[in-house]
């Protein structure tokens, strides 16, 4: 099944039931709010986030063959995710600030860079998993555990991580790839998987590679900032 969504390139991933806060201020993206807001009630009022691949809004177009998808200056990735629009706040420079939550993934099968002034996609929304899965059940108990270990390196002051962690393999899934320090490569990778297991499966890898990282960092015995002050020698 397709549809035809408003796109929004930013520089993250977007994840399912994740909030995303946005301050707009260029026309084209005011436009955008404008037309999600004069929708008729009850429509949906959500656009897609699909992260830049190329450019920071200014890269040419990418020769055929590339993974990525030209649009106008940029090129993006494939896969993204719908955020719906939940609160608008109207600025008096006629600009917006807007929350949002992630709603949907789907992928990009053709971008059109002339019909609106921002970027519009022909988009195929992409399966979510439904019903109970015993292997991304156990996978999510050992993420949970690994997330945990993870946390503590990352804030080392708190002696106890005291975060409640969803249950639900999925939603714990798509918090762990939107809440851990990884890359965009990183994230964008996981919201392309779609069966749960597998997206857990990597995010184990993920973590323990982190976590592999940062305890090698606090092994060093003087910490860096101290280094960076140590006199010259002589």
């Amino acid at each position: 099944m397709s549809a035809r969504l408003p796109v929004f390139p930013l520089g993250t991933v977007l994840f399912p039931g994740l909030v995303l806060p946005l301050h707009i201020f260029e026309e084209r993206y005011r436009a955008l709010v404008r037309h999600l807001v004069g929708l008729p009630e009850g429509a949906p009022r959500e656009f897609g986030v699909v992260a830049i691949q190329a450019g920071w809004e200014v890269a040419p177009a990418g020769p055929p063959g590339r993974s990525g998808l030209a649009g106008g200056d940029i090129t993006l990735h494939e896969v993204g995710c719908t955020a719906e629009l939940r609160q608008v706040t109207e600025l008096a420079d006629g600009g917006f600030d807007i929350v949002t939550v992630g709603r949907r993934r789907f992928r990009v099968a053709e971008i059109d860079d002339a019909t609106e002034p921002y970027l519009t996609a022909e988009v195929e929304w992409l399966p979510e998993p439904a019903g109970p899965d015993e292997v991304a059940d156990v996978l999510a108990a050992r993420v949970i555990s690994v997330f945990r270990q993870y946390l503590a390196l990352i804030r080392p002051e708190q002696e106890e991580i005291s975060e409640q962690l969803p249950e639900d393999p999925t939603v714990l899934s798509h918090l762990v790839a939107a809440t851990a320090a990884l890359t965009v490569a990183d994230r964008q990778r996981l919201l392309a998987i779609d069966d749960t297991a597998g997206r857990l499966r990597a995010e184990l890898r993920l973590l323990n590679r982190e976590s592999a990282l940062l305890r090698q960092i606090r092994a060093v015995p003087v910490p860096l900032s101290e280094l960076a002050g140590l006199p010259a020698p002589n």
